[in-house]
């Protein structure tokens, strides 16, 4: 179960920051015990990687707070952040950590391509809300909202990164969250069709 959680709160932030969760656990991996990385994923804390990861987690940290330009980062990253979501789940969930010591293999019967298949689910998911919501706040603040809310989802994902990694229990408090923000931001996205659709019509009279 915990490592469930584990795999699930890294591609949660996966779906938030393509590169944080993968940075997070590559240095993790590379300078600490925090976290033991399976063979087949060790390759995330070799030096280059890592350095990579970092060039491109600062061209995301830019152009995710820029308005428009944000709107076209969220289109390329509609690729990026669901695979960078399956890596994470499917290293994150085999990994031994400070709380898991022994991963056990729920997903053997499936090889191991079903956690990387979870970890898609999961970031496209989050990457879809996210990507939905930037738009709400960019028009209800015109656009001085971006860089908040941008700070905002990448501390959430730093967060997540290390909580799921140390303290995975505590992604169930990330989840139900997020189910009680989904009702909210729907009603308040309907409402913003409900507006401009009004305002159409009001200018169609006029």
């Amino acid at each position: 179960m915990l490592e469930l959680l584990t795999g699930t709160g890294l591609a949660a932030s996966a779906g938030l920051n393509a590169y944080i969760p993968l940075l997070v656990m590559g240095v993790l991996a590379r300078y600490t015990s925090v976290i033991d990385l399976p063979g087949g994923w060790q390759w995330l804390g070799n030096g280059w990687v890592l350095a990579i990861l970092t060039a491109l987690l600062v061209v995301e940290f830019v152009a995710d707070k820029v308005p428009v330009v944000d709107h076209v980062n969220d289109v390329v990253q509609t690729v990026v952040r669901p695979t960078a979501g399956g890596l994470a789940f499917g290293a994150g969930s085999a990994a031994e950590t400070v709380t898991v010591s022994d991963p056990d293999s729920f997903f053997a019967g499936g090889g191991q391509w079903l956690p990387v298949l979870a970890g898609v689910v999961i970031a496209l998911g989050i990457h879809l809300l996210k990507s939905a919501a930037r738009p709400v706040i960019n028009a209800a603040t015109a656009g001085v909202g971006a860089p908040v809310a941008s700070t905002a989802e990448d501390a959430t994902s730093v967060v997540m990164s290390l909580v799921a990694i140390i303290l995975p229990v505590l992604v169930l408090v990330f989840l139900v969250a997020l189910v009680l923000f989904l009702p909210w931001f729907l009603r308040r996205r309907a409402e913003r069709r409900r507006e401009r659709r009004a305002a159409r019509e009001a200018g169609f009279r006029v």
